[in-house]
């Protein structure tokens, strides 16, 4: 297979890259030249909201079995790459994201939930929801319903995670002492590891699927309980996990999901959107998910050969708890 990569550098696309390689796959991968590529691959270079910025791309005749594409902002982009790679590439597979339904989607929601109004293909970027439909229509617009594979992906953990959910819980509880946990510990968590995406991803291009597939672990596959403790043993800290009921959370001002990564309250329509998800479509074209266990393992063994600093999106906020907010709830204790 030979796969163009449109990114390839960070996170997602680079766990794309890698699984492509190591399935012998020939890859090139159109970035910016901002971040190294992985080793093996053949790089172009350019910048999709620059005048003239897909010059290379367009230099190149290719042709490709398949194009991968993560972006995340204005919906033009991808209708300009995808109108240009019509004829040159056989199927155009574009990660978008749950946040295209309508909020708040209810537990149990599949594909054809409803979806965010006042997206367009040729917009401008607005905000993540619509952007990310507007990516999924412009893909859906220039390759077809059958030959676009719209990946709509819920929270995404693992090595390279450039958002810092996993890493902050990794190195609060790796600093040690008393833990603000949010609870309940058996709250159900649903997840996707960056390596399973890619692998389903190019799996699912491989064998021609197209249309919407929501792409995170069944309901459950974890807990919040499993997660931390996971963390306190990947970790080896000394860490002493306090479990706090969700009222006293809330009561505390703590915003769940961005102060409290992973975290939603339960009984919430937050989580019912965000850890609910109905994953039955995916599943039977043949998704896996490794346990959570070795997703915490392996991302902290990441995290610590670069020192313990993950990267940080520049067009994400910086997540995590301030350590005098979580000192305060646990004193109130």
């Amino acid at each position: 297979m030979r796969l163009l990569m449109l990114g390839g550098t960070e996170f997602v696309g680079r766990a794309v890259v890698e699984a492509a390689l190591g399935r012998g796959w020939e890859v090139t991968v159109f970035h910016r030249g901002r971040h190294a590529p992985p080793a093996g691959v053949r790089s172009l270079h350019g910048d999709r909201t620059a005048p003239d910025g897909l010059a290379a791309l367009a230099a190149d005749p290719g042709p490709w079995d398949a194009v991968v594409d993560t972006w995340s902002a204005a919906p033009r982009a991808v209708r300009d790459t995808a109108r240009l790679l019509r004829g040159r590439a056989g199927r155009y597979a574009y990660v978008s994201s749950g946040s295209v339904y309508a909020w708040a989607p209810p537990a149990g929601f599949t594909e054809d939930a409803p979806v965010v109004e006042g997206a367009s293909a040729d917009a401008e970027q607005t905000d993540y929801a619509r952007d990310k439909r507007g990516g999924e229509l412009a893909a859906v617009a220039e390759f077809g319903a059958a030959d676009a594979l719209l990946v709509r992906s819920g929270l995404i953990l693992g090595p390279y995670e450039n958002i810092g959910r996993l890493p902050w819980w990794l190195n609060r509880i790796a600093a040690g002492g008393p833990v603000l946990a949010p609870g309940p510990r058996d709250l159900p968590l649903q997840f996707i590891d960056v390596r399973d995406l890619a692998g389903w991803t190019l799996d699912a291009v491989e064998r021609g699927l197209g249309g919407p597939y929501n792409l995170i672990s069944p309901p459950g596959h974890t807990t919040m309980g499993k997660l931390l403790d996971a963390c306190v043993a990947a970790t080896g800290s000394t860490a002493e996990l306090r479990w706090t009921d969700p009222e006293t959370v809330l009561a505390a001002g703590i915003e769940p999901w961005s102060q409290l990564p992973v975290w939603a309250p339960p009984g919430t329509e937050m989580h019912g959107a965000l850890h609910g998800g109905d994953v039955s479509r995916a599943l039977a074209a043949g998704l896996t998910c490794r346990p959570a266990e070795e997703t915490v393992e392996d991302t902290w063994a990441w995290l610590r050969s670069l020192g313990g600093t993950a990267p940080q999106r520049p067009d994400r906020p910086v997540v995590g708890l301030a350590p005098e907010v979580e000192a305060k709830v646990l004193g109130q204790r």
